[in-house]
């Protein structure tokens, strides 16, 4: 095992799968709400923030005017070694799948990192 691989072993196909489940649990009345916004799985994060667990890159609802047409969508990673680094069993990668999921989307709404630590989404 390399020094710093995970220490769980989870292919790339069932951390998706993960992914897609937390996915499914955000409620409809906010996935409505969703505009413009796709989610990736990536096994690293950007080499300078090797802890990274999620990424929101985009523009949030709350920022968008009337300029606001035919840009990329936004874009939400989640990087799945850090977190397998991180987790102890699979039930903690559920969980924290789940955290990152919510954390990134709530960045989508246009809620920052202050906000979501109160609510308890560090």
């Amino acid at each position: 095992m390399a020094d710093n691989g995970p220490v769980l072993e989870m292919t790339r196909e069932e951390f998706e799968e993960l992914v897609a489940e937390a996915l499914d649990r955000i409620p409809p009345e906010l996935t409505r709400l969703m505009d413009n916004v796709a989610v990736f799985v990536e096994d690293e994060p950007p080499s300078d923030d090797p802890e990274l667990l999620g990424l929101y890159e985009g523009t949030p609802l709350t920022d968008r005017g009337e300029w606001y047409a035919g840009v990329l969508p936004d874009r939400i990673t989640v990087y799945r070694n850090p977190t397998l680094r991180m987790c102890e069993s699979r039930e903690d990668v559920v969980a924290e799948t789940e955290i990152t999921v919510v954390h990134e989307i709530a960045h989508h709404f246009g809620i920052d990192d202050a906000r979501l630590h109160a609510l308890g989404y560090g």
